[in-house]
């Protein structure tokens, strides 16, 4: 089912990019590594993810000047997750102060996204540099993944379960970067900061125990809330879909020239 679906998202982002072969269009790949955490409501202790990792097919429309810059659409495999304390030790320090030492629960979650990009940006060195900023509304499917607990050997692929999980979010997402020209080709890092609003668990009016669960869920009681943020930082490579370059490079705007002042006594006949 999830190869199905894979190779479904594939056809479908190639078969859009096959109509927009002109002179305005770019097709690119990217990949790289990031950290991700959920935003736990009522708070709980939690920390960032490390090591997840991303991987893009993308297309890009370059539009002229007064349309500021780019629109786009991404195909994204991406890992998200977060990592939970549920439980924990004291000890005190040298000032007398407790300090708590956690046990965590990670889970890593696979993600097949979509943003809808809009990217603004500007060319410089003679256009072999092309500096950006982007701003994004994503739709996201999850799948898969696993879970472990950080003091013991227990862990497992994860069992999603309507009943308390969501497949289904959205969120948005901002970044910045920069790609330079050689020819056809834009070689380039990104990092993007990618804000989820839906949650990725169902809250505790749904489901509010673990009581039928297996170690999968730590949680006695489910959040309330529990959307998922992701830092990524990519490396990509582009290819422009001809050889004569954008016309936003050569495209000028044409001069209003001035008429002459009209005059009321002018128009008086003598």
């Amino acid at each position: 089912m999830k190869k199905k679906l894979i190779y479904i998202l594939l056809s479908l982002f190639a078969i859009g990019c096959v109509g927009t072969a002109s002179a305005q269009h770019t097709v690119g790949v990217g990949g790289g590594l990031g950290t991700a955490m959920a935003r736990f409501y009522p708070k709980v202790e939690s920390r960032w993810l490390w090591g997840v990792s991303n991987y893009t097919l993308s297309w890009r429309y370059y539009s002229l000047p007064r349309f500021v810059g780019a629109v786009g659409l991404d195909l994204e495999y991406l890992q998200r997750g977060y990592s939970y304390g549920y439980d924990y030790y004291s000890i005190m320090d040298e000032n007398g102060q407790e300090q708590r030492i956690y046990s965590y629960y990670d889970r890593n979650i696979n993600t097949i996204m979509l943003p809808l990009v809009w990217q603004p940006h500007a060319y410089l060195a003679k256009n072999h540099l092309r500096v950006y900023l982007e701003a994004a509304f994503t739709l996201s499917y999850n799948f898969g993944g696993d879970w472990k607990y950080s003091d013991s050997d227990a862990a497992g692929a994860y069992d999603w379960r309507i009943e308390r999980d969501n497949r289904f979010n959205y969120g948005l997402a901002g970044g910045a970067g920069f790609a330079l020209l050689f020819g056809r080709y834009e070689f380039g890092v990104r990092a993007r900061y990618y804000y989820g609003y839906a949650d990725i668990l169902r809250n505790r009016n749904k489901y509010y125990d673990n009581a039928t669960d297996g170690l999968e869920n730590p949680f006695y009681l489910t959040p309330l809330r529990s959307p998922i943020d992701n830092i990524n930082v990519s490396v990509t490579l582009a290819y422009r879909l001809n050889r004569d370059g954008f016309t936003s490079w050569y495209y000028k705007p044409k001069k209003i020239s001035r008429t002459r002042e009209f005059k009321f006594e002018q128009s008086k006949t003598k």
